[in-house]
């Protein structure tokens, strides 16, 4: 990282930003790491009434998320907290976490990641889903390429005791038997 030089001024208009569609959620790319030495990356999430993110852990970088529409859940860890508009929640590396619409009518949050890089995986992850086939009665998180892509951003994948609590209080489609 040179942080010795400061980036250039960015702007990025409401609305604005490129945007790649993952099933349940997006990611509108606000501020690509590329564009301040790698410091910090700022992405918008979309989420569908019903959604909730694969467990997760990350092993390179902390997220920082800002709800900005609707009621979004949070489990890291063993810490559960559902934020509505202008609540805001640090998921730390290391910790297993998952993010779900937990109200009625779509969501968003804005996921501050630092250090940046990691917005990378949300653009390959949708090439991912648009270009796997698996065989019926796959899903693409099955298989070898979903792994890999895991694997080359320090993320690896899980299946929590509290997961099908979660998934069944708040009426989620769940993300490994869909």
């Amino acid at each position: 990282m040179d942080v010795g030089r400061a980036p250039a001024v960015k702007v990025v208009p409401p609305g604005g930003g490129d945007s790649v569609s993952i099933p349940g959620f997006g990611a509108v790319f606000k501020l690509h790491s590329r564009d301040n030495h790698g410091v910090v990356a700022v992405v918008e999430h979309p989420f569908a009434v019903g959604t909730i993110t694969m467990p997760h852990r990350h092993t390179r970088e902390d997220e920082h998320s800002l709800v900005l529409e609707g009621e979004i859940g949070f489990r890291s860890d063993d810490a559960e907290v559902v934020l509505g508009p202008g609540g805001y929640i640090t998921k730390p590396r290391d910790q297993l976490h998952a993010m779900w619409n937990a109200g009625t009518t779509p969501g968003r949050i804005v996921e501050v990641i630092t250090p940046g890089g990691f917005e990378d995986y949300f653009r390959e992850l949708a090439e991912l889903f648009a270009s796997v086939r698996p065989p019926t009665g796959v899903s693409v998180r099955e298989t070898p390429e979903f792994a890999e892509l895991a694997e080359r951003y320090g993320l690896t994948y899980g299946t929590p005791d509290w997961l099908d609590d979660v998934v069944a209080r708040y009426g989620l489609t769940h993300p490994v038997t869909g």
